[in-house]
């Protein structure tokens, strides 16, 4: 630790020693500094969960994941664990009184258009860090974040709600288009209502990017062997995915996949708590959250009948397909009133955001961001 970190850590606040002392036990560090990033000491997004759970039992304050994004260090952090303490408590309205948005700054920095993508069903858009820092340091890159992650609000139950909400944030910082937009899986439905209000509005839509998105609505409820096939079509992709890549790429994708597997742990425990548990403890009160946020998310998905959009939608699939989605009827070309453009990308599916494969689809949306900006027009 340097000279002036000690004196720093020395002289600070119980915040700051109480976050540091929370991120060496989680971390596995015997030190940590306070500038230092929480990404770059091997946190993700997993860890992310215990980490906010153990604040909120710590400072009794909610904040959503995405906060890493703002403040990834003790320092940055410990101030916005200060602001939060300082706002009045007791209201609904108070959750967003210190400026909590959906709108998350990811990568600010460059002078190409920004590019904004959505959630998943999960809310929170720490599965994108990678996708952006791939797309270059010149490309600013916002996500959009579910309502509710803070624990002040209750999710919003339709996608048409979201997306008038998340139209209000984008222009916060963009007033007019022509506007960048995208998503993967959930977060391209998003990304699909998001484009078409915007573009009911008169807005230009230069780039529509759906990751490995359907049209949820025509997606027929699977039964029991469906279901079953459809597991079986999930474990051999999974492999496939693994089988491509060298001795140093099997290691990385195993560890992605290991803290995917436990980004769904707090949910699915999250889930069984408000079904059973009467416990209020703070990793509860955080799981039960990120349950909340996917449950209305996946209802949402499932409701949405989605309305022709005026204009193209650049859809980035996989080589291959399950088989219940690999229908002509889910996809976008009879709703894409200006057609629909097809990007294969040499990977199986739930690949698509995981190391190494996520720089495949960098180097795919970054070359078609490129030929809309060439093209000094929006793509209708």
């Amino acid at each position: 630790m340097s000279d002036s970190s000690t004196m720093q850590l020395a002289m600070g606040d119980e915040t700051t020693r109480e976050l540091t002392r929370i991120w060496q036990e989680l971390l596995g560090l015997d030190t940590v500094t306070t500038d230092q990033n929480y990404f770059d000491l091997g946190g993700d997004s997993s860890l992310a969960v215990h980490l906010f759970a153990r604040i909120e039992k710590r400072f009794h304050i909610k904040l959503p994941l995405a906060t890493l994004f703002e403040a990834p260090t003790i320092e940055e952090l410990a101030r916005v664990v200060r602001e939060h303490e300082a706002e009045p408590q007791g209201t609904e309205d108070n959750a967003s009184a210190g400026g909590w948005s959906p709108l998350v700054a990811i990568q600010k920095q460059g002078t190409r258009p920004i590019f904004f993508c959505m959630h998943g069903a999960g809310g929170n858009v720490l599965i994108y860090r990678e996708l952006a820092q791939y797309l270059g340091a010149d490309q600013p890159f916002y996500g959009l974040q579910a309502q509710g992650l803070d624990g002040g609000r209750a999710p919003l139950g339709t996608i048409e709600e979201m997306a008038t909400l998340y139209v209000k944030e984008i222009r916060r910082v963009q007033t007019h288009g022509p506007y960048l937009i995208g998503g993967y899986c959930m977060g391209g439905t998003l990304a699909y209502e998001v484009a078409r209000q915007l573009r009911e509005s008169g807005e230009e839509i230069s780039l529509l990017a759906l990751f490995d998105t359907m049209d949820w609505s025509n997606v027929k409820l699977p039964g029991f062997w469906t279901r079953v096939y459809h597991e079986i079509e999930r474990m051999y992709f999974h492999a496939a995915n693994f089988f491509r890549l060298d001795g140093a790429g099997k290691k990385k994708f195993f560890e992605e996949k290991l803290e995917a597997l436990r980004n769904r742990l707090p949910v699915w425990k999250g889930m069984l708590a408000a079904r059973f548990s009467n416990g209020d403890g703070a990793t509860n009160s955080h799981a039960r959250v990120l349950g909340d946020i996917w449950r209305a998310n996946d209802r949402a998905c499932i409701v949405y009948v989605p309305q022709p959009f005026a204009g193209v939608v650049t859809d980035f699939r996989p080589m291959k397909q399950y088989r219940m989605f690999d229908l002509p009827n889910v996809k976008w070309e009879r709703l894409a009133q200006g057609g629909e453009q097809v990007v294969n990308l040499p990977v199986y599916p739930a690949g698509m955001l995981v190391e190494p494969f996520v720089r495949h689809l960098a180097t795919a949306l970054r070359s078609r961001i490129d030929s809309v900006i060439a093209a000094g027009q929006p793509a209708h």
